[in-house]
């Protein structure tokens, strides 16, 4: 991933914009960017390669939408968060992974986001994450699937304003 920084990063709550004309993923969710190849894509999402792979497969899944980061989620999120997921589980087996359990697929928490657009890392193995980054993958830092969606749906969140707060990190 690129350390390139959004006009959103003034502001945590960009969920109101489209777009976001200096985001590299924004660009690469419009095609602007021909150096990335789109792996998969609907109306609102895109699936592409992580630029620096922890994992034998490392994926990333984007909102065409501009959205900051997990923490912009509101409960009408879910089922973006649902749609981002499956779609990262489609294009693992597309690319021929066939063990669905020895997968991590999560959300960095601000601030450990390198580009602040909202992305789902897809990481297979698992088991074959890089050594040296496992703790980026597993620390209160790294929300998984299933955790971001507890605490959206209501189950051990705290809330501020409508958006989940970094007190989620401890679900």
């Amino acid at each position: 991933m690129t350390g390139e920084k959004c006009d959103s990063d003034v502001k945590q709550d960009s969920s109101d914009d489209d777009r976001d004309e200096t985001c590299v993923f924004c660009k690469i969710a419009n095609r602007d960017d021909p150096s990335t190849e789109i792996l998969a894509e609907d109306e609102d999402i895109v699936c592409f390669q992580d630029i620096d792979p922890v994992a034998p497969h490392h994926y990333l899944v984007i909102p065409k939408k501009h959205i900051h980061s997990c923490l912009s989620l509101q409960t009408d999120d879910i089922q973006l968060v649902k749609k981002m997921a499956d779609m990262g589980r489609e294009v693992l087996k597309a690319k021929n992974v066939t063990n669905l359990e020895d997968i991590s697929l999560g959300f960095h928490v601000p601030p450990y986001i390198t580009v602040p657009h909202l992305h789902l890392h897809v990481l297979a193995p698992f088991s074959q994450v890089f050594k040296w980054v496992i703790w980026k993958y597993t620390s209160f830092w790294y929300l998984t699937e299933e955790k971001l969606l507890q605490t959206l749906t209501g189950n051990k969140k705290e809330k501020k304003n409508g958006h989940v707060t970094a007190a989620c990190r401890n679900v």
